[in-house]
Protein backbone atom coordinates (compact mmCIF):
# COMPACT_ATOMS: atom_id res chain seq x y z
CA UNK A 1 0.00 0.00 0.00
CA UNK A 2 1.17 3.45 -1.25
CA UNK A 3 0.83 6.42 0.93
CA UNK A 4 -0.85 9.52 -0.20
CA UNK A 5 -1.55 12.56 1.67
CA UNK A 6 -5.07 14.02 2.14
CA UNK A 7 -5.66 17.99 2.36
CA UNK A 8 -7.14 19.53 5.78
CA UNK A 9 -8.89 22.25 5.52
CA UNK A 10 -9.71 24.24 8.85
CA UNK A 11 -12.35 26.85 9.20
CA UNK A 12 -13.11 29.65 11.84
CA UNK A 13 -11.97 28.90 15.32
CA UNK A 14 -10.19 25.52 14.23
CA UNK A 15 -8.32 27.71 11.42
CA UNK A 16 -7.32 29.64 14.09
CA UNK A 17 -6.32 27.25 16.98
CA UNK A 18 -4.54 25.53 13.63
CA UNK A 19 -2.29 28.34 13.03
CA UNK A 20 -3.48 27.47 9.10
CA UNK A 21 -6.16 27.07 6.69
CA UNK A 22 -5.35 24.11 5.12
CA UNK A 23 -2.03 21.43 5.56
CA UNK A 24 -1.66 18.05 3.90
CA UNK A 25 -1.82 15.10 5.65
CA UNK A 26 -0.81 11.34 5.25
CA UNK A 27 -2.72 9.75 8.61
CA UNK A 28 -4.52 6.31 7.48
CA UNK A 29 -7.66 6.46 9.36
CA UNK A 30 -9.57 9.68 10.91
CA UNK A 31 -8.67 8.59 14.08
CA UNK A 32 -5.33 8.45 13.63
CA UNK A 33 -5.50 12.20 12.14
CA UNK A 34 -7.53 13.48 15.25
CA UNK A 35 -4.67 12.44 17.57
CA UNK A 36 -2.23 13.62 15.13
CA UNK A 37 -3.55 17.16 14.31
CA UNK A 38 -4.31 17.56 18.26
CA UNK A 39 -0.54 16.43 19.10
CA UNK A 40 0.89 19.25 16.62
CA UNK A 41 -1.73 21.80 17.57
CA UNK A 42 -2.66 21.56 21.28
CA UNK A 43 -5.06 24.39 20.58
CA UNK A 44 -7.21 22.38 18.76
CA UNK A 45 -7.78 19.98 22.34
CA UNK A 46 -10.90 21.61 23.17
CA UNK A 47 -12.09 22.68 20.06
CA UNK A 48 -11.72 19.46 17.76
CA UNK A 49 -13.97 17.41 19.60
CA UNK A 50 -16.81 19.97 19.01
CA UNK A 51 -16.37 19.97 15.56
CA UNK A 52 -17.76 18.47 12.10
CA UNK A 53 -15.32 16.18 10.58
CA UNK A 54 -16.39 15.67 6.76
CA UNK A 55 -14.28 13.74 4.82
CA UNK A 56 -14.89 14.22 1.11
CA UNK A 57 -17.80 16.07 1.93
CA UNK A 58 -19.11 13.39 4.29
CA UNK A 59 -19.56 13.02 8.05
CA UNK A 60 -17.40 10.22 8.95
CA UNK A 61 -16.93 7.90 11.66
CA UNK A 62 -13.56 7.85 13.77
CA UNK A 63 -12.78 4.31 11.61
CA UNK A 64 -12.89 5.52 8.68
CA UNK A 65 -9.30 4.97 6.28
CA UNK A 66 -8.15 7.51 4.75
CA UNK A 67 -6.47 6.47 1.85
CA UNK A 68 -8.66 7.43 -0.52
CA UNK A 69 -10.02 10.43 1.01
CA UNK A 70 -9.19 13.84 -1.10
CA UNK A 71 -10.29 16.43 1.28
CA UNK A 72 -11.24 17.04 5.28
CA UNK A 73 -12.78 19.81 6.18
CA UNK A 74 -12.40 20.65 10.13
CA UNK A 75 -15.81 22.99 10.94
CA UNK A 76 -16.15 24.04 14.52
CA UNK A 77 -19.47 24.83 15.11
CA UNK A 78 -21.45 28.11 13.94
CA UNK A 79 -23.25 30.79 16.29
CA UNK A 80 -25.68 32.59 15.34
CA UNK A 81 -29.25 31.52 14.01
Amino acid sequence: MTSSTTRVRYFAAAAEAAGADAEERGEATLQALRAAIVAEHPALTEILPRCAVMVDGVRSDDDRPLDDAELIDILPPFAGG
